[in-house]
């Protein structure tokens, strides 16, 4: 996997020439109207002939309204099983542009060029594709391989702080679960690095090898889900309240906070790892607040998991620092339990 994944300044370059070598019949580049601004004019003197889809940037466009003009244009350009679809953005051009490409006439090559921090370590890894529906986060999607993936670094200077903070969630995520000399390294550091190149590179190679050793999440693949349980449902019930809504990264370190914390009510994480966590998470992300009366419905959310088994809540929790175990069944109300300690710290 580690192979078809190119990191560094000079991946524009190589994209340029795999395109061209290629001989794609078409070429289709996906973007929305923030790297349509900010990062296709970094790639278009690098592209061969090729045709723009543009779409609105924002987790809300994740749906199959969006997918359907995307399937529209590659559709009046004539796109055969022989095309390819570039998704340049993060990981909501990511995950749609893969699903799209999946499924369109069964299955166009496509190729990632993730502009965030979060898409160029996590969501341009390993396959995984998808759209949200009826408000549940990739309730729909499919596993599909990029060709390649094409990481370059210079991207995030056009991002705000907040995304690279969220992006780094996923970082921290790698290291809690596999890297633990990472984590006591970086968190006398915090946020700050001179050499995102190297943080990408390592978490990338993270995310590899566990994929390479379950490409369908039927076992190890699913402790790079810490933090996801109960994040994903913060993230999925705040979406739709615009004054409220989190970036996924800042959903993602809530979960872990709380999944952490859940680790050591159930006797598989010391108390002192616990605090080495939450004194690094609070030293890069500020809290969320949600209220008591809020817990249960935030809970509830959880069951639409898409790791659970039946009405089982399946959660990856933590051993130790470096060190996850999946298929750890907690209770709604555990979950509640869970968002109420975040909320006394």
């Amino acid at each position: 996997m580690l192979e078809n994944i190119h990191i560094g300044l000079d991946v524009r370059e190589q994209l340029q020439e795999f395109l061209k070598n290629r001989a794609f019949d078409k070429i289709a580049v996906l973007v929305d109207e923030n790297t349509a601004a900010l990062c296709y004019p970094l790639l278009r003197p690098y592209l061969p002939e090729h045709t723009l889809i543009t779409i609105k940037s924002g987790e809300e466009q994740k749906t199959l309204a969006t997918c359907e003009h995307v399937w529209q244009q590659l559709t009046d350009i004539q796109a055969s099983r022989w095309s390819v679809l570039v998704n340049v953005g993060g990981g909501v051009i990511g995950d749609l542009g893969g699903f799209c490409a999946g499924v369109f006439k069964r299955g166009i090559y496509f190729v990632q060029v993730p502009t965030t921090l979060l898409a160029q370590v996590d969501a341009s890894v390993g396959g995984k594709t998808g759209v949200d529906f009826n408000g549940l986060k990739n309730h729909l999607g499919v596993f599909q391989e990029p060709l390649k993936v094409f990481i370059y670094p210079e991207f995030l200077k056009t991002l705000s702080e907040r995304e690279v903070k969220s992006g780094y969630a996923e970082i921290i995520k790698h290291w809690l679960i596999a890297e633990a000399a990472s984590f006591e390294e970086q968190r006398y550091i915090g946020l700050m690095t001179e050499d995102w190149t190297k943080l990408i590179e390592d978490s990338v190679a993270v995310k590899a090898r566990v994929v390479a050793n379950d490409p369908r999440e039927n076992g190890l693949r699913k402790i790079l889900n810490f933090g996801h349980t109960i994040g994903h449902a913060v993230e999925t019930y705040l979406l739709a309240q615009p004054q409220r809504k989190l970036l996924h990264g800042e959903a993602i370190a809530v979960g872990m906070l709380c999944e952490s914390y859940l680790s050591v009510r159930k006797g598989l994480l010391t108390q002192s790892d616990l605090s080495k966590i939450e004194t690094f998470l609070f030293s890069v992300y500020e809290k969320v607040n949600m209220a008591a009366r809020e817990y249960a419905a935030i809970a509830r959310l959880a069951l639409q998991d898409k790791k659970n088994t039946g009405s089982t809540i399946n959660c990856t929790l933590l051993a130790a620092i470096g060190e996850a175990v999946y298929d750890q069944p907690i209770t709604l109300a555990e979950i509640e339990v869970a968002l109420k300690y975040y909320h006394s710290l």
